[in-house]
């Protein structure tokens, strides 16, 4: 999974940026101008592949993990900047949008005072303007073939005329119900304001656990899902991220943080995305695979290869809880716990697979 980290100029997005990846990028107290944007790839600590490792006690865990990606600040109104940042997180899954609440003189908010709900607002907006742009720009192409004689898609252009009409509103793409014919239509002009997004309120160390108002006073201006919405003090949570994870430990109780932004983002992201494990156990490795809610075991089999999809031919499932109650797979084929299941299985956040097949 992918996540762009996003946000105003001195939001403190590359804050959180290493918040979340554990890394040391570059801060900076004036407006960003890198060229290539920060990078950082984080395992996601699941618990189940760590007790299945210590009983398989295979030669290679492998966890699943999140591509994090930090660039240049949005601008205001600035459409020609804020169309390059867009260029570079076009591909991503889902937003981390960074809004500040914090008061720092040394650091010069770029419209001069503090107002996160503005804010949140503001990027909402050059969010639904960028993808208005790109609707504009091929309602226009397919204008200028049908005046040469060339028949537009119809169905495209229904499609995108639906989008016209929503951004027009000012409501972002997120929001629109598109049929999963739509979707695929749809899906190679990569829209910004269609992808799942949560809202950090960057607040400062004396704000931790007070922000509750302010996410009040978001959700209701943007209507917007409140739990998609956290607060965390970036600097405070670099920091923890950057220690050792027993000094880690003893640094949240100290601070009455319950979960560290790391893991908070990730489990939000997952939320928000749909996204559940499924996991494949051995001597060779033990491995959890991301896959979306609701996919079957057809599908789950062609996340590991393509082959094993081609030649499907059954999977033997075990829930994981049934798995560590048992203590064996012996024991849990003797207690009748193992299922053989058919390609149209919905898969289950948890479910041990192996798959059957022949090619």
């Amino acid at each position: 999974m992918k996540i762009a980290i996003t946000g105003l100029s001195n939001s403190g997005k590359t804050t959180v940026f290493n918040a979340l990846t554990g890394m040391n990028a570059q801060t900076s107290i004036y407006a960003s101008s890198m060229e290539e944007p920060h990078i950082g790839s984080v395992r996601v600590n699941d618990k189940r592949v760590e007790k299945l490792s210590g009983i398989f006690k295979p030669k290679k865990t492998t966890y699943s993990s999140i591509l994090y990606t930090d660039f240049q600040g949005l601008t205001k109104g600035d459409s020609a900047h804020n169309r390059k940042v867009f260029e570079f997180i076009r591909d991503a899954d889902a937003l981390v949008e960074v809004v500040r609440a914090f008061t720092d003189e040394v650091i010069v908010h770029p419209d001069g005072t503090i107002d996160a709900a503005r804010d949140a607002a503001n990027l909402e907006s050059e969010l639904i303007l960028y993808d208005l742009e790109l609707v504009e720009k091929r309602l226009g192409r397919m204008n200028d073939a049908a005046k040469r004689g060339k028949r537009p898609d119809e169905a495209e252009k229904r499609i995108l005329d639906k989008c016209q009409e929503t951004l027009y509103k000012e409501i972002p793409l997120r929001k629109t119900t598109f049929t999963p014919d739509e979707q695929k239509a749809i899906v190679h002009l990569q829209f910004i304001s269609i992808k799942p997004k949560i809202i950090v309120i960057n607040v400062a160390e004396a704000d931790i656990g007070k922000a509750q108002p302010l996410i009040d006073e978001i959700a209701a201006r943007l209507d917007f899902d409140k739990n998609a919405l956290i607060s965390l003090s970036g600097k405070i949570e670099m920091e923890i991220a950057q220690l050792p994870p027993e000094e880690a430990e003893s640094f949240l109780k100290d601070m009455a943080i319950e979960e560290p932004a790391l893991d908070k983002v990730i489990n939000k992201g997952y939320e928000l995305l749909g996204l559940i494990s499924f996991l494949t156990v051995g001597e060779d490795e033990v491995r959890a695979w991301t896959i979306n809610r609701g996919i079957s075991a057809l599908e789950a089999a062609g996340k590991i290869h393509s082959d094993i999809e081609r030649g499907f031919i059954r999977a033997e499932v075990v829930a994981y809880s049934d798995f560590i109650s048992s203590g064996t797979m012996a024991e849990v084929k003797k207690l009748g716990l193992a299922r053989l299941e058919g390609k149209n299985y919905v898969v289950a956040d948890g479910d041990i697979i192996n798959f059957r097949f022949n090619v």
